[in-house]
């Protein structure tokens, strides 16, 4: 009985005392969010041209952040614009919980840099982290806090329309690339104000799609999956993992849903 209960209090101790205070600030927001706010922070909206051109944000967009029903905003530009609808979501919502702001921070943010693919083609992934780095520092000037980048997808055939944006066909190359694209954005500290998160993209075998078609069906056999598009090692820290087409395409490998 004493085993026990000196095995209680060490788990006792464990729980009140080893977590971090972020991990327990994070607990004590989650316990007063309701279920509509912990589904409203996975809501992303990318809002119609008004947000750009007109007023901050519109009047539903505005709306949700109120209500705590929205997690990010995406293709925001503007430093007052993005502060404005901060604003609201900081000092107008019960929570007061901040927004995400991303954009397609692909080759360059004010200074424009090659195409990824031709970036990869130089096989310099020292330089390719030095541009990454300056885009993070030039987005984040603008409160731009989250970028679509870099994507990791194999290219194998030139009529897919997304091999501008990839490393090209060596599985090795584009592992080493994306490394490079992600150690550039994050650098060695995350929280530092001229860091970029970055989000690996899109998903497996999504270049491989019949045709070249996007969003189209795949089909292959694992011998083909493990030699021509499986990466041997990916360092990529806390970066994002871009996972939205899991459910969109690659339905049929060896006529079996993927499940991973």
């Amino acid at each position: 009985m004493k085993q026990i209960s000196t095995l209680l209090f060490s788990i006792i101790f464990v729980v009140a005392f080893g977590q971090s205070k972020k991990d327990v600030f994070i607990d004590h927001l989650m316990k007063k969010m309701t279920i509509e706010e912990k589904i409203g922070q996975l809501n992303l909206i990318s809002p119609p041209g008004n947000i750009q051109t007109g007023a901050a944000v519109s009047s539903d967009a505005e709306n949700y952040i109120r209500q705590g029903k929205l997690g990010a905003v995406l293709n925001m530009t503007g430093l007052n614009r993005i502060k404005e609808t901060q604003e609201i979501a900081v000092s107008k919502s019960r929570l007061g919980i901040p927004l995400i702001f991303g954009l397609d921070v692909i080759h360059g943010y004010k200074t424009g840099f090659p195409i990824p693919l031709a970036l990869s083609a130089s096989w310099k992934p020292e330089l390719i982290q030095q541009a990454a780095a300056i885009s993070a520092k030039e987005a984040t000037a603008d409160v731009i806090t989250w970028t679509y980048s870099p994507m990791a997808d194999i290219g194998r055939d030139p009529r897919w329309g997304r091999v501008a944006e990839g490393a090209g066909e060596d599985p090795f190359l584009a592992s080493r690339i994306t490394e490079a694209f992600v150690n550039g954005y994050q650098g060695n500290d995350l929280s530092a104000n001229n860091t970029l998160l970055a989000c690996v993209k899109y998903f497996a075998l999504y270049g491989a799609s019949e045709a070249e078609r996007d969003y189209n069906t795949v089909d292959m056999s694992l011998h083909r999956m493990y030699n021509d598009f499986r990466y041997s090692r990916l360092d990529l820290g806390s970066a994002i993992l871009n996972s939205n087409m899991e459910l969109l395409i690659f339905q049929n490998l060896n006529s079996k849903a993927m499940k991973h």
